[in-house]
Formats: structure tokens, C-alpha cells, sequence
């Protein structure tokens, strides 16, 4: 054994020893990241097809956001919400106009922003939809992904998600990704709100039909119901549009966003609406100590602006495709389907392919990581500042990865 492996075998014994055992990540430790690439303990370069499940849309230590970071850094980075900060508002503005919506709940994890959903659309469906007080109900999607808290996991459909942590909170209906029957079927005077995911990433790039989202949009408005999107995943350019329901032309409640936000540098969440809407969250109500901190809001703004100047929309939606022909070129007996939009691709495995994993271990040997979902599905989602040779080259790597691996 090299000093190098020795070194990997030392760091992974260490994080088994002392970390709860509730991931199995990839066996490889990584060190250093800059624009699309991150770099082993060994020294190992690879290009990263994961973005932390689409966190790093920026790209590694973009510099802007960096900077914006740094000079922050030495000025403040925590007051609590007990008093006003300089920075805050600025953020808010920045994500409302970038999002299209007139007012925003800053948080710090995907799961919390869709905690704050939750209690937002609960507490209008008491005081203005006049739902009889603790009826209130929320139709969820079966096979979604929405966080880890109890009462998320709560109406998840993964036995590994929720099993053992029960009770499930009441209060959520499921019904079939991709069914409008379904949902008018669920909705009943108690139903305050529908919350959907425009794809559904962790459950392997699931694409609904094209017509979806606009006919779900017509539907909770007909019935007075919030439509509440959670684009913590698809959201800030990844799928080839600043937000994923656009492609539809609607303009949800509630988005929840997350992820990107922080630009690969910190956990920033947060909840858009109406005015109308987020007022229901009135003081002492909600909160968050680290959410809208200076820091954060900081930082939040820079990785906006990196979106906008640098059109990574534009360049998910263009590249998006370029590598999803490719990907479509793969071999047909071990490739099921290839799904996605933008830069939020899937290949699905058939059954002579066999198990994801194997294929993603052999991918990581030639210099690429993505990550398995669902035992038959890999996810590949670059940093949206991905090239077009570099594409070329993740390919060349897949196409190896996937032709010689039985």
C-alpha cells in the first residue's frame, strides 16, 4: 500500500469511527474543488457530476462568491433576527426580483424551507381558506423527496427514509407523481395546499408530462388550494431555466427554495410568496437564528449574480441537450432511459445492465463521480459552468464506464 492509499484508508477510518453511520459515501476523500473539478488526498483530479445533489451550480470556490465570502467574513457574519443587519435586505430583494415574487422567509436547509411551507400554507388555510383548525391537509406525491425532518419523512414513500421514525405526522395525502385525476380526486374542503417537486430528482430524474404542471396550476386554483413548489434541486438554473416551472408558464404560491443558493459555500434556504401569503408569518411565530444572517445574505447575492451574469440558465438548457444526445448513444441492452432537463440528467439501467453502483465505482476509477439513486439509476448534474469539451470528456468517460463494466 502507498503512503497516498494509506492516507485515503486514514481519513475514511477516522469518519467511520467517529461519524453516526446514516451515509455509505463513495470511498474516496476528497480535498480541494475548483470550477468543475475536485481533487482526492491523493492527489487525483475528477470531474464532479454530482454538485452536491445540484448545490454547486456556481462551480468549486467560484471566485466572486468566494470574494463575496471573504470580505464578509471580516465584517460580521451573526446577529440573530433579534436586530437588523446590513445585508439582509439587500438578499431578499435580490432573490424576490430574481424569482419573480413580492416577499421571501430567509432559512438555512432545503428542509427547513419546506418546513416553513408547510406552516405557511397550514396557517393561511386556517385564517383565510376558514379550514376547521387542525384539518388542515397537504397532498404530497408519492415516490417525493422534500428533507430528512420527522414530519417530512413522515409522508415519504422510502421505507429507508421513514422506517422507525413514526409516528408520521398527520395531515398529508399522497397521490401519484404525474396524475392530475388523482389530485382532484384528493382534494377535499380541507385540502390547503398541493406540494410537488417540477421533477423529482431523488427519485431518479423523474419527468412528469409536459402538460403537467400548467394542468396542477389550474386545478389548485380552481379549488382554492396553494400550489407549493419545491425547487431546492431543480431550481436556480439548473434545469435550463432560472426555475424549473417556468417551462410550464405558471407562477406557484409558494416556491421553496435552497441549495445553489449558497453557492457551494454555506446551507442558505428560503420561502417566496405573496405578500398575503408569507404575512401569515407574523412575529414570534417562525424564525430561525442563523437564517438571514449577514453572512449568508452576503453570499446569497453573489451566487444570484454569478447566475445571471454568467446565463447559466442559457448554458444548462444549451448543454443540457448537447449531453443528453450523447447520453441517448449509450448501448440500448444496458440502458433503459435517459431523462432529464437541462443539466439534471439520469440514465436508468435495464435489467441485463444490473445495479447503478458498479458503474458509478468504475466511473470513479477513470476520473469522473456522480452517484447511484434507487440501486438502477445514475444522476449527472455538473456545475453549470461545464464546457463543452469538458462534457466531451465526461461522456468519453461514461461511454468506457458503461461498455466495460459487467
Amino acid at each position: 500500500m502507498s503512503d497516498e492509499e494509506g492516507l485515503t484508508l486514514e481519513y475514511i477510518q477516522k469518519e467511520e469511527k467517529w461519524t453516526s453511520p446514516n451515509y455509505t459515501p463513495i470511498r474516496v476523500v476528497l480535498s480541494k474543488g475548483e470550477g468543475v473539478y475536485v481533487w482526492d488526498v491523493e492527489g487525483k483530479r475528477y470531474l464532479d457530476c454530482l454538485s452536491a445533489y445540484s448545490a454547486v451550480n456556481q462551480g468549486h470556490q467560484h471566485p466572486k462568491i468566494v470574494a463575496a465570502a471573504k470580505d464578509q467574513l471580516e465584517k460580521l457574519t451573526l446577529t440573530s433576527r433579534a436586530f437588523f443587519n446590513d445585508q439582509l435586505g439587500e438578499f431578499m430583494k435580490t432573490l424576490c426580483e430574481y424569482a419573480g415574487y413580492e416577499m421571501a422567509c430567509p432559512m438555512n436547509t432545503g428542509a427547513e424551507a419546506v418546513e416553513t411551507a408547510i406552516k405557511v400554507a397550514r396557517r393561511w388555510g386556517y385564517w383565510h381558506k376558514k379550514v376547521e383548525k387542525n384539518k388542515a391537509e397537504i397532498i404530497v406525491c408519492e415516490n417525493n423527496f422534500h428533507g430528512r425532518t420527522t414530519t417530512i419523512v413522515g409522508f415519504s414513500s422510502d421505507p429507508g427514509t421513514y422506517g422507525d421514525f413514526g409516528p408520521a405526522t398527520p395531515g398529508f395525502i399522497k397521490v401519484p407523481f404525474g396524475d392530475v385525476k388523482a389530485l382532484k380526486k384528493a382534494i377535499t374542503p380541507n385540502t390547503v395546499a398541493f406540494l410537488v417537486e417540477p421533477i423529482q430528482g431523488e427519485a431518479g430524474v423523474i419527468v412528469p408530462p409536459e402538460s403537467y404542471l400548467k394542468e396542477v396550476a389550474e386545478v389548485c386554483k380552481a379549488n382554492h388550494v396553494l400550489l407549493i413548489a419545491d425547487e431546492i434541486q431543480t431550481g436556480f438554473a439548473r434545469t435550463g431555466r432560472d426555475f424549473c416551472f417556468q417551462y410550464s408558464g405558471i407562477k406557484p404560491d409558494l416556491v421553496c427554495v435552497g441549495k445553489a443558493l449558497g453557492g457551494g459555500i454555506m446551507p442558505i434556504s428560503g420561502v417566496l410568496g405573496s405578500k398575503d401569503l408569507m404575512g401569515v408569518l407574523t412575529s414570534g411565530s417562525h424564525g430561525s437564528t442563523f437564517g438571514g444572517n449577514p453572512l449568508a445574505s452576503r453570499v446569497a447575492v453573489a451566487a444570484i449574480n454569478v447566475l445571471r451574469n454568467e446565463k447559466l440558465s442559457e448554458r444548462s438548457a444549451e448543454l443540457g441537450a448537447y449531453f443528453k444526445k450523447q447520453l441517448e448513444t449509450l448501448p440500448k441492452d444496458k440502458i433503459k432511459e435517459v431523462r432529464g432537463k437541462g443539466l439534471l440528467l439520469a440514465i436508468e439501467f435495464t435489467e441485463k445492465g444490473g445495479e447503478a453502483k458498479k458503474y458509478v465505482y468504475a466511473m470513479k476509477k477513470r476520473g469522473i463521480l456522480a452517484k447511484q439513486t434507487h440501486d438502477t439509476t445514475i444522476r449527472f448534474a455538473p456545475p453549470l459552468i461545464i464546457t463543452k469539451e469538458q462534457i466531451d470528456e465526461a461522456f468519453a468517460i461514461i461511454k468506457d464506464a458503461v461498455e466495460n463494466t459487467n
